[in-house]
C-alpha cells in the first residue's frame, strides 16, 4: 500500500482531473486514478481535506493506492505532469506550523516521534506533539506578560511611587516564575536526554576488559574478545537504552605508550574519541598499577567527566562497590566475567546525568530549547537583581527579554535560517 498526499492552493483542481469526482469532505471513497487518456493508473481511496480544517491548513487530497513502483513512479509522473511537485523534507510540517495549526515544538515532535529509538522516546513526543510542553510554555509567557503589564504600567506613571504591598507582590509573582521555570527545566533536561541520550566511551589499558564490558551492558557479543592484549584496534560503537536512556558506547583501542603504527593509529582515533565523550569509563583491573593514560589522553582538566571502573574483583576478592573518593573521583569495584557490580555502574551512570525513567509527563525536548530556557532563566535572574535595586526600566527589560526566549521554543519568534535548519532534518512527506 502507498499513500500519496496533496497539499496547496491547487491540490482540489489536480486531483480533480486524476479523480473523478472527488469525495465529500472527510469522507473515505473508492476510486479509479486516472491518467491523461481516461485510462486506470491504479485504483483505491480517496480523502479531501477542506481548508482549513486539515494538517496543513491547505486543502489536501490523500490518495491511498496498492502500491508497488512501477504504480507509484505513474502516478507521480501524472501528478507532475499536472502541476504538482514533490514536497521538501519537512514541507507538510512546515506549512502546518506556517499556517498556525502547530507551533514549532509539535513540529520538531513529529520528527522525534519518528526518529524515536525508544518506547520511552516515543511516549515523550507523543506528548510533546500533543502540546504538553507547548502548554507549559505558554503559562510562563502568560505570567510574565501580567507581570510585564504591572511593572511597565508602572513606569507609565513614574511620578507615582509604587506601594510597596505592589513591590512585594511582583516580587512574590518573579520568585513563583523562577521555580516553574526551572521546574520545567529539569523536565525538559530529562526529555532531552531521552531523546539524544549520552556518549559513554570505554577507555582504559589493553587486556582490562573493556570490550567484555560492552558484550555485557549491550547484552550481546558485539566485540570480539580475547585473552591477546590489544585484540580491539579500532573504535566500536553501540547503541543501548537503560531503563529508556539512550546511550552510545563507544569501545576503544588499549591506551599504552607503543611503536606499532597500527596500534598508534587505533590509539589516535581512541584519544579523539575520549575528548568528545560525555563520560569516560576508565577501565583498569583490580590490583594493577596506574598506567599510561594521562600520559597518553592528556592532562586530565581537558577531560570530560571520568568514573573509574576496576575490573576483575573476582580475582582478588574484592566485593562490588561503588566509593566516592576524598576528591570526588567515583571508583566503581566489579568483575564483568562474574556480572557482579554492573548494577552498580548502570545507576551511577543515570545518576551522573539526573536521569530519572520517563514518567507520566514527561515530553520531548531538544537541545535549542535548553538554551532558550536557560537564556530565560538568566534574564529572570537579572529581573530580580533589577527589582531588588528598584530599577524598574531594567527589570521591564529582563522580562522582556525571558518573554522573547520563550517564544523561540515555540517559534513566536523565530529566525528564518532556524526554520530551514529544523524542517530540513525531517523525512520527505512530514
Amino acid at each position: 500500500m502507498a499513500i500519496v498526499r496533496l497539499s496547496g492552493p491547487a491540490a482540489v483542481a489536480i486531483a480533480s482531473q486524476l479523480v473523478k469526482p472527488l469525495p465529500a469532505p472527510r469522507q473515505a471513497a473508492y476510486r479509479h486514478f486516472l491518467d491523461a487518456d481516461g485510462g486506470i493508473i491504479d485504483d483505491g481511496i480517496c480523502l479531501f481535506f477542506p481548508a482549513p480544517a486539515s494538517f496543513t491548513g491547505e486543502d489536501v487530497v490523500e490518495l491511498q493506492g496498492h502500491g508497488g513502483p512501477i504504480i507509484i513512479e505513474a502516478l507521480l509522473a501524472r501528478l507532475f505532469a499536472l502541476g504538482a511537485r514533490q514536497a521538501h523534507p519537512g514541507e507538510f510540517s512546515q506549512r502546518a506550523f506556517l499556517n498556525g495549526r502547530i507551533d514549532l515544538v509539535q513540529a520538531e515532535a513529529i520528527a522525534d516521534l519518528i526518529d524515536s529509538s525508544s518506547r520511552e522516546a516515543s511516549r515523550a513526543a507523543r506528548r510533546s506533539l500533543q502540546g504538553e510542553f507547548s502548554q507549559r510554555i505558554n503559562r510562563l509567557v502568560d505570567h510574565l506578560i501580567r507581570l510585564r503589564v504591572e511593572i511597565e504600567a508602572g513606569l507609565d506613571f513614574s511620578d507615582e511611587p509604587l506601594e510597596s504591598q505592589s513591590l512585594a507582590g511582583n516580587a512574590r509573582h518573579l520568585q513563583q516564575l523562577t521555580l516553574d521555570l526551572e521546574c520545567l527545566r529539569q523536565e525538559a533536561r530529562q526529555g532531552c536526554l531521552l531523546r539524544e541520550g549520552i556518549q559513554v566511551v570505554i577507555a582504559g589499558a589493553p587486556n582490562v576488559g573493556k570490550s567484555s564490558l560492552l558484550n555485557r551492558l549491550a547484552k550481546r557479543d558485539c566485540a570480539i574478545v580475547s585473552d591477546i592484549p590489544g585484540t580491539t584496534r579500532d573504535v566500536l560503537r553501540e547503541e543501548i537504552h537503560l531503563d529508556g536512556l539512550p546511550m552510545h558506547i563507544v569501545d576503544t583501542a588499549g591506551m599504552r605508550i607503543s611503536n606499532d603504527p597500527i596500534e598508534r593509529l587505533g590509539i589516535e582515533r581512541a584519544v579523539a574519541e575520549v575528548k568528545n565523550a560525555d563520560r569516560i569509563l576508565y577501565i583498569s583491573a583490580d590490583g594493577d598499577e596506574d598506567d599510561d593514560f594521562l600520559s597518553v589522553v592528556g592532562e586530565s582538566r581537558e577531560l570530560p567527566a571520568v568514573t573509574r571502573v576496576i575490573n576483575k574483583i573476582d580475582l582478588t576478592g574484592r566485593a562490588a562497590a561503588c566509593k566516592e573518593g576524598p576528591d570526588g573521583e567515583v571508583r566503581i569495584y566489579l568483575s564483568v566475567q562474574e556480572e557482579e557490580g554492573i548494577d552498580l555502574l548502570v545507576e551511577h551512570l543515570k545518576q551522573c546525568v539526573g536521569f530519572q525513567p520517563a514518567g507520566g509527563g514527561l515530553f520531548s525536548a531538544r537541545r535549542r530549547h535548553l538554551e532558550a530556557l536557560a537564556r530565560t532563566s538568566k534574564a529572570l535572574l537579572a529581573a530580580t537583581t533589577a527589582l531588588d535595586q528598584s530599577a524598574e526600566e531594567l527589570l521591564a527589560e529582563e522580562l522582556r527579554l525571558a518573554q522573547q526566549a520563550l517564544a523561540e521554543i515555540t517559534g513566536e519568534v523565530t529566525a528564518d535560517d532556524l526554520l530551514g535548519e529544523i524542517f530540513s532534518s525531517f523525512c520527505i512527506g512530514k
